[in-house]
């Protein structure tokens, strides 16, 4: 049976995190043992990762859970055949936010990340906010332009969940995003799973589960919740193209 799996909205590592941040303390203690958790800076790698893993540091310890950063800032790090056994002893992995596109270029088909899939389905919990999330996704949806605006272009994510595409940031962004990237998959069976920041999508035990202060649902092509909020979505597998 997989672990917990958490797809977060964003501004983590904030005060409003506490209901799916401590579902997954729980869930890494429970398994026992002194192994470590992991946090992944891989969406930072360009925008000081080093305060993104100091942030995440400080807000898990006061959650009861000491935290590192698995070192996985670029392609080279991804392939170390010592990186990925470190990585395979772990009982959590939370990838962080940034850049959403980053994150598939430097985890897709690698060492790594074979050894995060490979602990996560052995029950280690696994989650990712923001950027982090979108990659956890069969579709992760980048900047079409630089500067950027709402127009996006689908990338091939993680596929850990199969036949998703995350927006992140719903009530503030995100749901700008909802007809250009409809109009982008269409053809695709692709469910647009929509999650305000400091909310997740929380699956266990085989069931998907709002947590947090605002909603996480799937969405219609017009931005309106599905009749069965969550209850559309896939089950994750961990065994699409990451």
């Amino acid at each position: 049976m997989t672990g917990v799996l958490a797809l977060v909205g964003g501004d983590e590592f904030q005060a409003g995190n506490e209901p799916h941040d401590r579902f997954l303390v729980e869930a890494a203690t429970s398994l026992g043992g002194d192994q470590p958790a992991f946090i992944l800076a891989t969406a930072a790698a360009r925008h000081s990762p080093e305060v993104a893993v100091g942030t995440a540091r400080d807000w898990f310890e006061g959650l009861g859970l000491a935290v590192e950063e698995l070192p996985v800032r670029t392609r080279s790090q991804a392939m170390d055949a010592a990186i990925a056994t470190r990585a395979s002893v772990g009982r959590f992995f939370y990838l962080c936010g940034g850049d959403p596109g980053i994150v598939p270029q430097v985890l897709l088909g690698s060492a790594v990340w074979a050894a995060v899939v490979e602990a996560w389905q052995a029950g280690a919990p696994l989650a990712g906010s923001s950027a982090g999330a979108m990659a956890l996704g069969e579709w992760t949806l980048v900047r079409a332009r630089i500067p950027g605006d709402s127009k996006r272009e689908p990338r091939p994510g993680l596929g850990v969940v199969p036949g998703v595409a995350v927006l992140p940031h719903y009530s503030d962004f995100g749901n700008r995003w909802v007809v250009g990237a409809s109009d982008l998959l269409h053809g695709r069976d692709v469910r647009l799973l929509a999650i305000d920041a400091k909310s997740a999508a929380v699956l266990v035990d085989g069931k998907w589960t709002s947590m947090g202060a605002g909603r996480a649902f799937v969405v219609n092509t017009d931005g309106r919740p599905t009749l069965d909020g969550l209850g559309g979505l896939p089950q994750a597998t961990g065994v699409g193209p990451g």
